[in-house]
């Protein structure tokens, strides 16, 4: 399994969109050019988020993405799960009986399990605690170039 194009960006948008105070107001333009998301694909993301009750989108003035939830209460599995669909390392834990050797292959269970244990780690941590660790290693960075620049 591999993490999509959309699940990385969806997973850097909410990082930015959490680094700030709940309540804060962003419009996609910054969030794409300080993340490095085409914009057009960061409108596509967005609409997902939203129906997973992350963010609202707010149309006009004074419009613009929020948090629904504060950072503490979101995981990478959450936001994951919204873009990406559930994850599933193989297709016969799509459902039971998906295939007909589910009871006795060794696999099945061993896929389940690597599955249960990485999304286990997914929700582990909460973007409010990414969030922070990401801007101290920001500044770590900075620092050790000796610049402000933005990277």
């Amino acid at each position: 399994m591999q993490l999509s194009m959309i699940g990385e960006y969806a997973l850097r948008a909410m990082l930015y969109i959490c680094s700030k105070p709940f309540g804060t107001s962003y419009q996609i333009s910054e969030i794409a050019e300080k993340n490095d998301i085409p914009d057009n694909f960061l409108r596509k993301i967005i609409p997902l988020l939203k129906k997973a009750n992350l963010v609202n989108s707010q149309r006009g003035n004074g419009g613009g993405i929020t948090l629904l939830k504060k950072a503490e209460e979101i995981t990478p599995l959450e936001i994951i799960d919204a873009v990406e669909g559930p994850i599933l390392l193989n297709k016969c834990l799509i459902h039971d009986k998906f295939c007909s050797r589910d009871d006795f292959c060794s696999f099945h269970v061993f896929w389940a399990d690597a599955q249960k244990e990485l999304k286990e780690k997914l929700a582990s941590r909460n973007l409010h605690e990414l969030a922070i660790q990401n801007n101290e290693n920001y500044e770590r960075v900075l620092h050790a170039r000796g610049n402000s620049q933005n990277l």
